[in-house]
């Protein structure tokens, strides 16, 4: 199964390390030079760990220079933006009071930027999570299930689900062992919600074997070939990924042979994981929708 998940992870699109784009340098270089002086943002840039001195130029170019040799020199420019940016994204609206300087309203400048920050993160398909992380990892079905989980009030899963996505690229390994947690957190809940029995082993494929068949995953009661050849590949994910968290993920330790886990490969099981519990979590929706209610 191991090398299965392997080879498909090697035929896999490759996604090379993700670039800060155009528009958010835009958007950044037009509107941060209102709020921060030279000095402010060199400190700014440098507890960010972006690379070189400061570029010479006034404040737009500044700020323009060094986003775009972050593209070029660090391993990681997302990471560097999410330092950078994190005050702004995390400014409460609520409780921000207004800061004036030379008679003009900082708070105000930093609210606008944070709006605008949020509108072209999503054109750009990139998504910020608070503690300075900007995240290329989170797809169509990892938006859906955050939006999900959010609404359940389940402390654990959304912990993974962050712990997934702010590792993907710098921590390769710990984010296979969380997309892994997230599917065994969720199956957890499921069952004690349903008041089902826990199986006597209580690992991904105990409580998976437990879900599925409460919730009738069963190839044989499906009519349509091809329906039934994705549910087929879909119960094969959680043997994968089980495997892939055992043998290269950081939740054990390595034997003689030690995987080349690249993000590529924490992506593709991050992506799997999370189609998977989206479909578990709307299937778990659909039939609670049809439970009689009680008097």
């Amino acid at each position: 199964m191991l090398d299965k998940l392997l080879a498909f992870a090697i035929s896999y699109q490759k996604i090379m390390r993700k670039k800060i784009p155009a528009p958010v340098i835009a958007v950044l270089s037009d509107n941060l030079h209102e709020i921060e002086s030279h000095v402010g943002l060199d400190n700014l840039f440098t507890y960010a760990d972006a690379p070189g001195e400061p570029p010479v130029g006034s404040k737009q170019v500044k700020i323009q220079a060094w986003l775009r040799r972050i593209n070029k020199e660090s391993d990681f420019p997302l990471k560097i933006l999410g330092k950078i940016i994190e005050e702004y994204m995390e400014l409460s609206d609520e409780l921000a009071q207004d800061s004036y300087q030379w008679g003009v309203n900082i708070t105000a400048q930093k609210q606008e930027l944070k709006t605008k920050l949020i509108k072209v993160f999503e054109r750009c398909n990139l998504t910020y999570i608070n503690g300075g992380t900007v995240s290329d990892g989170n797809s169509a079905p990892s938006k859906s299930l955050l939006e999900v989980i959010k609404g359940r009030d389940i402390p654990s899963i959304e912990a993974e689900f962050n712990r997934a996505l702010n590792n993907v690229n710098s921590a390769p390994r710990d984010a296979v062992s969380a997309a892994c947690n997230i599917l065994e957190s969720i199956f957890k809940v499921y069952i004690e919600d349903e008041k089902l029995p826990f199986p006597q082993k209580q690992d991904l494929q105990g409580v998976w074997k437990v879900v599925r068949d409460d919730l009738g995953f069963d190839t044989k009661l499906v009519q349509d070939d091809d329906l039934k050849r994705i549910i087929s590949g879909m119960l094969s994910i959680v043997g994968g990924i089980g495997a892939f968290r055992t043998h290269a993920s950081s939740a054990h330790g390595e034997g003689r042979k030690v995987y080349n886990l690249k993000p590529r490969h924490a992506r593709l099981a991050i992506h799997s994981a999370h189609t998977l519990a989206l479909f578990v979590l709307e299937t778990w929706d659909e039939k609670k929708s049809k439970k009689p209610k009680s008097v």
